[in-house]
């Protein structure tokens, strides 16, 4: 049963707002809140608003899986961030780089957009928590926030994540074919070694702009400001290194030739150091 608006103690109109990455996990709860899973329809939300917090250093797969997944709910999502994306803010932090100490990308360019952008209205945000995760993340605490995790109250594990989005026909993003496990900057800092040897392979440009964003000062150990904790990008492209990283990640990926979604992906690696929850899911 889904929990009453009147929990907010107020008259005002509830907003209810899901916020898409472009991964999979919160496009299959988009896809349950919009009542397309079977057994589930109690969970649909009419008057669901749709969004996606534009870093403007997305994968190109991101946007095309976003414009299909709009075309399979048949509704709108609002892109936020069109007049200040990452390159603004790296500005104003001074050339620093965001990390898993110093998120202030998660901060800038998702979650102070998002609650800009529903003000003080009463909103309920859904976010894409599955049932075999053990973490909250990184949201909200304004008091006329309130947070759900859908698939969570649905019983819905990464096994049902990745079936919900074969059985729609919407498939998984197609970033995860080349390799990629997530959503997010195209120099996410929490990509693997792998990842970012495969984003040099499909997208050498990108790679390129990752690196340019990198600073060494050779008489202070206080301005390294690399992807990596310890070591540039351009590490990983050491002849001997790049062959050790990939042949570690193949072992690791199965022949997707005649599987399902299930059988190809079923073995996921660990998600308890993703970014954000409005982030990479």
């Amino acid at each position: 049963m889904k929990p009453p608006d009147s929990n907010f103690g107020s008259d005002e109109p509830v907003r209810h707002v899901l916020n898409v990455s472009g991964g999979k996990d919160s496009s299959a709860m988009a896809l349950l809140m919009a009542g397309r899973i079977r057994g589930l329809e109690h969970f649909r939300q009419d008057d669901m608003e749709y969004l996606f917090c534009d870093t403007q250093k997305e994968l190109p797969e991101t946007y095309e899986y976003l414009a299909r997944l709009e075309a399979e709910l048949g509704s709108k999502i609002t892109y936020l961030n069109a007049k200040a994306g990452f390159d603004h803010w790296h500005k104003v932090f001074g050339g620093y780089l965001p990390s898993p100490q110093n998120r202030w990308c998660t901060k800038m360019l998702k979650l102070k957009p998002f609650e800009a952008h529903v003000g003080d209205d009463p909103v309920i945000s859904y976010v894409g928590l599955r049932a075999d995760e053990d973490r909250i993340g990184y949201i909200s605490t304004k008091p006329n926030i309130k947070t759900r995790y859908p698939l969570r109250e649905a019983g819905i594990d990464y096994r049902g994540v990745i079936r919900i989005l074969e059985d729609s026909g919407l498939g998984l993003p197609t970033f995860m074919k080349w390799g990629r496990t997530n959503s997010g900057c195209t120099f996410c800092f929490f990509q693997t070694p792998y990842e970012w040897v495969r984003l040099h392979d499909t997208y050498p440009e990108k790679f390129q702009e990752a690196m340019h964003y990198e600073s060494i000062d050779p008489n202070d150990p206080n301005k390294q400001f690399t992807w990596m904790e310890n070591a540039p990008l351009s590490s990983l492209l050491e002849p001997s290194v790049r062959q050790q990283i990939l042949a570690s990640g193949i072992k690791k990926k199965p022949s997707t030739a005649n599987k399902s979604l299930v059988a190809v992906f079923g073995h996921h690696t660990s998600d308890a150091d993703v970014a954000c929850l409005l982030c990479q899911k």
